[in-house]
Protein backbone atom coordinates (compact mmCIF):
# COMPACT_ATOMS: atom_id res chain seq x y z
CA UNK A 1 0.00 0.00 0.00
CA UNK A 2 1.36 3.41 -0.83
CA UNK A 3 1.49 5.67 2.42
CA UNK A 4 1.40 8.80 -0.26
CA UNK A 5 -1.96 7.49 -2.22
CA UNK A 6 -4.71 10.01 -1.46
CA UNK A 7 -7.14 8.05 -3.53
CA UNK A 8 -10.41 8.99 -1.62
CA UNK A 9 -9.75 11.32 0.01
CA UNK A 10 -11.33 14.98 0.14
CA UNK A 11 -9.34 18.34 0.67
CA UNK A 12 -10.04 21.63 0.91
CA UNK A 13 -7.72 23.97 -0.43
CA UNK A 14 -8.00 27.78 0.81
CA UNK A 15 -6.59 29.87 -1.38
CA UNK A 16 -6.05 27.25 -3.51
CA UNK A 17 -6.56 28.94 -7.42
CA UNK A 18 -3.49 29.96 -7.90
CA UNK A 19 0.26 30.62 -6.62
CA UNK A 20 1.25 28.36 -4.22
CA UNK A 21 -2.30 27.03 -3.49
CA UNK A 22 -2.83 25.79 -6.80
CA UNK A 23 0.77 24.10 -6.95
CA UNK A 24 -0.65 22.26 -3.57
CA UNK A 25 -3.74 21.50 -5.04
CA UNK A 26 -2.52 19.76 -8.43
CA UNK A 27 0.15 17.88 -6.03
CA UNK A 28 -2.78 16.65 -4.41
CA UNK A 29 -4.70 15.88 -7.03
CA UNK A 30 -1.87 13.86 -8.67
CA UNK A 31 -1.89 11.63 -5.48
CA UNK A 32 -5.72 11.02 -6.08
CA UNK A 33 -7.86 13.24 -3.61
CA UNK A 34 -10.42 15.06 -4.85
CA UNK A 35 -10.58 19.15 -4.08
CA UNK A 36 -12.40 21.58 -2.81
CA UNK A 37 -11.39 25.56 -3.90
CA UNK A 38 -11.99 28.06 -1.13
CA UNK A 39 -11.19 31.42 -2.60
CA UNK A 40 -13.11 34.90 -3.91
CA UNK A 41 -12.09 35.29 -7.08
CA UNK A 42 -14.92 33.26 -9.01
CA UNK A 43 -13.48 33.82 -12.61
CA UNK A 44 -9.91 32.64 -11.24
CA UNK A 45 -11.17 29.99 -8.82
CA UNK A 46 -13.47 28.39 -11.55
CA UNK A 47 -10.33 28.19 -14.09
CA UNK A 48 -8.29 26.53 -11.43
CA UNK A 49 -11.27 23.99 -11.08
CA UNK A 50 -11.12 23.20 -15.24
CA UNK A 51 -7.29 23.12 -14.90
CA UNK A 52 -7.56 20.11 -11.85
CA UNK A 53 -10.48 18.74 -13.00
CA UNK A 54 -8.42 17.17 -15.21
CA UNK A 55 -5.95 15.28 -12.85
CA UNK A 56 -8.59 14.59 -10.21
CA UNK A 57 -12.42 12.48 -10.86
CA UNK A 58 -13.73 16.09 -8.68
CA UNK A 59 -13.27 19.68 -8.06
CA UNK A 60 -15.87 22.13 -7.21
CA UNK A 61 -15.55 25.94 -6.45
CA UNK A 62 -16.74 27.88 -2.78
CA UNK A 63 -16.79 31.38 -2.43
CA UNK A 64 -15.10 32.20 1.24
CA UNK A 65 -14.28 35.50 2.85
CA UNK A 66 -11.62 33.88 5.14
CA UNK A 67 -11.41 36.77 7.53
CA UNK A 68 -15.13 35.87 8.68
CA UNK A 69 -16.15 32.76 10.84
CA UNK A 70 -19.32 32.66 9.46
CA UNK A 71 -17.92 32.14 5.69
CA UNK A 72 -15.40 29.98 6.89
CA UNK A 73 -18.16 27.38 8.56
CA UNK A 74 -20.32 27.87 5.83
CA UNK A 75 -17.80 26.94 3.35
CA UNK A 76 -16.91 23.86 5.01
CA UNK A 77 -20.79 22.30 5.48
CA UNK A 78 -21.11 23.01 2.05
CA UNK A 79 -18.02 21.13 0.71
CA UNK A 80 -19.32 18.49 2.87
CA UNK A 81 -22.65 18.27 2.07
CA UNK A 82 -21.17 17.88 -1.53
CA UNK A 83 -18.80 15.48 -1.04
CA UNK A 84 -19.74 13.42 1.95
CA UNK A 85 -16.25 14.65 4.02
CA UNK A 86 -13.37 16.35 4.12
CA UNK A 87 -10.19 14.84 5.09
CA UNK A 88 -7.77 17.12 4.63
CA UNK A 89 -6.99 20.80 5.04
CA UNK A 90 -4.47 23.43 3.62
CA UNK A 91 -4.95 26.92 4.68
CA UNK A 92 -3.41 29.00 2.53
CA UNK A 93 -5.17 32.19 1.59
CA UNK A 94 -3.18 34.73 3.08
CA UNK A 95 -2.53 38.57 2.06
CA UNK A 96 0.69 41.13 2.93
CA UNK A 97 0.27 44.66 3.24
CA UNK A 98 4.07 46.14 2.90
CA UNK A 99 4.15 49.39 4.61
CA UNK A 100 6.57 50.26 7.45
CA UNK A 101 5.11 49.22 11.29
CA UNK A 102 4.09 53.37 12.03
CA UNK A 103 2.38 53.70 8.96
CA UNK A 104 0.11 50.78 9.70
CA UNK A 105 -3.39 51.25 9.86
CA UNK A 106 -5.20 49.49 13.20
CA UNK A 107 -8.02 48.37 9.97
CA UNK A 108 -4.45 47.00 7.78
CA UNK A 109 -3.25 45.56 10.81
CA UNK A 110 -6.70 43.64 11.57
CA UNK A 111 -7.30 43.08 8.18
CA UNK A 112 -3.67 40.81 8.01
CA UNK A 113 -4.15 39.63 11.16
CA UNK A 114 -8.26 38.47 10.62
CA UNK A 115 -6.92 36.78 7.29
CA UNK A 116 -3.63 35.17 7.85
CA UNK A 117 -4.65 34.08 11.19
CA UNK A 118 -8.15 34.31 12.26
CA UNK A 119 -9.23 32.64 8.86
CA UNK A 120 -6.74 29.50 9.29
CA UNK A 121 -8.23 29.14 13.01
CA UNK A 122 -11.81 29.37 11.58
CA UNK A 123 -11.50 26.93 9.36
CA UNK A 124 -9.86 24.50 11.94
CA UNK A 125 -12.50 24.90 13.55
CA UNK A 126 -15.08 23.97 11.17
CA UNK A 127 -13.53 21.27 9.94
CA UNK A 128 -12.73 19.06 13.09
CA UNK A 129 -15.67 18.14 13.85
CA UNK A 130 -16.00 16.23 10.75
CA UNK A 131 -12.42 14.99 11.14
CA UNK A 132 -13.20 13.75 14.95
CA UNK A 133 -16.30 11.72 13.91
CA UNK A 134 -14.40 10.22 10.74
CA UNK A 135 -11.31 9.38 13.14
CA UNK A 136 -8.73 11.16 11.38
CA UNK A 137 -7.70 14.12 9.53
CA UNK A 138 -4.60 16.69 8.47
CA UNK A 139 -4.65 20.28 8.51
CA UNK A 140 -1.64 22.00 7.00
CA UNK A 141 -1.01 25.64 7.58
CA UNK A 142 0.84 27.58 5.34
CA UNK A 143 3.56 30.09 7.25
CA UNK A 144 6.19 31.71 5.89
CA UNK A 145 10.07 31.89 6.61
CA UNK A 146 9.04 35.51 7.86
CA UNK A 147 7.30 33.22 11.13
CA UNK A 148 11.54 33.16 11.44
CA UNK A 149 12.88 35.90 9.84
CA UNK A 150 11.83 40.25 10.25
CA UNK A 151 11.91 42.54 7.94
CA UNK A 152 10.79 46.71 8.22
CA UNK A 153 7.52 46.40 5.89
CA UNK A 154 6.10 43.32 7.23
CA UNK A 155 5.40 43.28 11.13
CA UNK A 156 1.65 42.24 10.41
CA UNK A 157 1.98 39.85 7.80
CA UNK A 158 5.59 38.45 9.74
CA UNK A 159 2.98 38.56 13.47
CA UNK A 160 0.23 36.58 11.43
CA UNK A 161 2.49 33.69 10.41
CA UNK A 162 4.65 33.41 13.55
CA UNK A 163 1.34 33.19 15.41
CA UNK A 164 0.48 30.83 13.11
CA UNK A 165 3.28 28.33 13.63
CA UNK A 166 2.04 28.69 17.55
CA UNK A 167 -1.61 27.68 16.87
CA UNK A 168 -0.20 24.76 14.88
CA UNK A 169 1.60 23.70 17.40
CA UNK A 170 -1.30 23.87 19.81
CA UNK A 171 -3.81 22.70 17.76
CA UNK A 172 -1.86 19.90 17.33
CA UNK A 173 -1.76 19.12 20.97
CA UNK A 174 -5.35 19.72 21.27
CA UNK A 175 -6.51 17.44 18.93
CA UNK A 176 -3.65 14.45 18.55
CA UNK A 177 -6.44 12.22 20.61
CA UNK A 178 -8.89 12.83 17.46
CA UNK A 179 -6.47 11.23 15.44
CA UNK A 180 -5.63 15.07 13.50
CA UNK A 181 -2.56 15.87 12.39
CA UNK A 182 -1.59 19.40 12.26
CA UNK A 183 1.62 20.91 10.63
CA UNK A 184 2.96 23.95 9.13
CA UNK A 185 4.96 24.70 6.04
CA UNK A 186 7.06 27.25 5.40
CA UNK A 187 7.67 28.69 2.11
CA UNK A 188 10.85 30.48 1.29
CA UNK A 189 11.11 32.78 -1.70
CA UNK A 190 8.83 31.33 -4.17
CA UNK A 191 7.56 33.20 -7.55
CA UNK A 192 3.86 34.01 -7.33
CA UNK A 193 2.26 37.11 -7.68
CA UNK A 194 2.74 38.47 -3.97
CA UNK A 195 6.46 38.25 -4.44
CA UNK A 196 7.09 40.07 -8.32
CA UNK A 197 5.14 42.44 -6.07
CA UNK A 198 7.73 42.34 -3.64
CA UNK A 199 10.15 42.65 -6.21
CA UNK A 200 8.82 45.50 -7.96
CA UNK A 201 8.60 47.21 -4.54
CA UNK A 202 12.06 46.29 -2.90
CA UNK A 203 15.39 47.25 -5.18
CA UNK A 204 17.96 44.44 -5.70
CA UNK A 205 15.91 41.55 -4.13
CA UNK A 206 15.39 39.19 -7.03
CA UNK A 207 19.51 39.34 -7.11
CA UNK A 208 19.66 39.06 -2.81
CA UNK A 209 17.50 36.05 -3.03
CA UNK A 210 19.54 33.93 -5.69
CA UNK A 211 22.42 34.87 -4.02
CA UNK A 212 21.29 34.17 -0.92
CA UNK A 213 19.27 30.58 -1.60
CA UNK A 214 21.76 27.65 -2.30
CA UNK A 215 19.60 26.20 -4.32
CA UNK A 216 20.58 28.80 -6.50
CA UNK A 217 17.21 29.72 -7.78
CA UNK A 218 12.96 31.21 -7.20
CA UNK A 219 11.47 28.23 -5.88
CA UNK A 220 8.11 27.59 -8.05
CA UNK A 221 4.31 27.07 -6.74
CA UNK A 222 4.76 23.31 -7.38
CA UNK A 223 8.06 22.85 -5.55
CA UNK A 224 5.24 23.19 -2.57
CA UNK A 225 3.35 19.62 -3.89
CA UNK A 226 5.64 16.93 -2.15
CA UNK A 227 5.46 18.18 1.31
CA UNK A 228 1.76 19.33 0.81
CA UNK A 229 1.26 15.32 -0.17
CA UNK A 230 3.17 14.09 2.60
CA UNK A 231 1.87 15.95 5.46
CA UNK A 232 -1.96 15.26 3.93
CA UNK A 233 -1.40 11.54 3.33
CA UNK A 234 -0.41 8.77 5.86
CA UNK A 235 2.63 8.73 5.37
CA UNK A 236 2.76 11.67 8.46
CA UNK A 237 0.59 9.68 10.67
CA UNK A 238 3.18 10.35 13.15
CA UNK A 239 4.42 13.93 12.31
CA UNK A 240 2.78 16.52 14.56
CA UNK A 241 2.80 20.16 15.59
CA UNK A 242 6.16 20.49 13.09
CA UNK A 243 6.92 23.01 10.52
CA UNK A 244 8.63 22.57 7.53
CA UNK A 245 10.86 24.66 4.97
CA UNK A 246 10.28 24.84 1.24
CA UNK A 247 12.94 27.34 0.82
CA UNK A 248 15.93 25.73 -1.26
CA UNK A 249 17.99 26.32 1.63
CA UNK A 250 17.61 29.83 2.59
CA UNK A 251 17.25 29.63 6.23
CA UNK A 252 19.75 27.27 6.52
CA UNK A 253 22.64 29.80 5.08
CA UNK A 254 23.97 32.22 8.02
Amino acid sequence: MDPFDLTGRVAIVTGGNGGLGLGMARGLARAGAEIAIAARDEAKSQAAVAELSALTSRCRFYALQVSSADSCREMVERAVKDFNRCDILINNAGMNIRKLPEQLSEHEWREVIDTNLGGAMFCAQAVQPHMKAAGRGKIVNIGSMYSVFGAPTVAAYSASKGGLVALTRSLACAWAPDNIQVNAILPGWLDTDLTRRARQQIDGLHDYVLSRTPAGRWGEPDDMAGAAVFLSSAASDFVTGTTLAIDGGYSARG
